[in-house]
């Protein structure tokens, strides 16, 4: 396992830059770029411009700019944000850690819940239970995010108990340490339940299609047979091999943790890392831009990894050479 790991690692680098090198060219593709609007400020004068480009090598070729780019990256620099004047670097500290307290929110919340409740469909196949878990996946899987958090914001404004947006209520510099905790999840739940909302409902699916397979295979028939407890056959039989699927599918989640909150960021007013990639697009900011993507890919490689090693770990018949 440990070579395993060291040459996906290895094999990691090239593919990092493969993709921070397509994302640098398709930037440079877009008509425009992040000074063309400043020229429009007649406080600000062609020198002043000229200089910025000067500093940061952007008056030459796209692949000079990337070589540059990947020099200040061997220096762990990412660069400059000239839509927030701050260096990269600090911008997604700044965001990331509330984008990352939002993703891990809903996905504890969707796994905890999807899981079981798959379980318990499948061995209830067909009941009233079922069809009625079964309905409410089909109307979570067809509800947009978008239409779901505004829905979840204005029940929020006529009933007053849950915050309307943000993160932080305006005296939370007030409050006590457990306060604090107390508010942080308030402000967590609608956003949670939004991003957690279609993904259970996909995940419950997925999960009890798994489990109906396994049941009917023969060696669950033949554990029922020797008078195994019910639970037993379920819960370590049948369980351990319908889980390595949704193992697999763990790992894209953990790549999706960064980009699969942004709508709901934007929505709810949650100050993570979504506003931030918005603007950094729209404005084309390149250095911001292009550490946005590099993190997209770390987590996209890194999860996959993860996901191989927890599907190894729990079926013992996998062996990676």
């Amino acid at each position: 396992m440990t070579s395993y790991i060291i040459r996906r690692l290895l094999i990691a680098i090239p593919l990092l830059l493969a993709i921070t090198f397509v994302a640098f060219m398709f930037i440079h593709l877009a008509p425009g770029n992040y000074f063309d609007a400043l020229r429009m400020n007649p406080q600000i004068s062609e020198e002043t411009i000229k200089r910025y480009e000067s500093k940061y090598h952007l008056d030459e070729a796209p692949i000079v700019q990337y070589g540059y780019w990947l020099r200040n990256l061997a220096r762990l620099d990412l660069g400059y944000s000239f839509a927030t004047m701050s260096p990269v670097t600090s911008v997604i500290k700044q965001r990331l850690l509330n984008t990352l307290i939002l993703s891990l929110s809903a996905m504890l919340f969707t796994w905890l819940i999807a899981i079981p409740l798959g379980i318990f469909c499948a061995v209830h196949q067909n009941k009233i239970s079922d069809r009625f878990f079964s309905t409410l996946s089909f109307v979570g899987l067809s509800i947009p995010n978008f239409f779901f958090a505004l829905l979840l914001l204005y029940m929020a404004s006529l009933t007053g108990v849950l915050p309307l947006g943000g993160m932080q209520s305006a005296n939370y510099e007030g409050l006590s340490r457990l306060d604090r905790f107390w508010d942080l999840i308030r402000h967590l739940i609608i956003p949670t339940v939004v991003i957690g909302t279609s993904s259970l409902a996909g995940l419950q699916r997925i999960m009890r299609g798994n489990m109906l397979e396994v049941l009917r295979a023969q060696y669950i028939t033949t554990a029922r047979a020797k008078g195994l407890p019910e639970h037993r056959v379920i819960y370590i039989h049948a369980l351990r091999n319908a889980i390595n699927p949704m193992i697999t599918i763990f790992g894209y989640s953990l790549s999706g943790l960064l980009s699969g909150a942004a709508l709901t960021e934007i929505i709810t007013g949650w100050p993570g890392l979504g506003t931030v990639m918005l603007q950094a697009v729209r404005a084309q900011d390149l250095f911001l831009v292009m550490g946005s993507m590099l993190m997209g890919g770390v987590m996209l490689i890194g999860a996959n990894l993860i996901a191989d090693i927890l599907l190894a770990w729990s079926d013992p018949r996998i062996q990676y050479k």
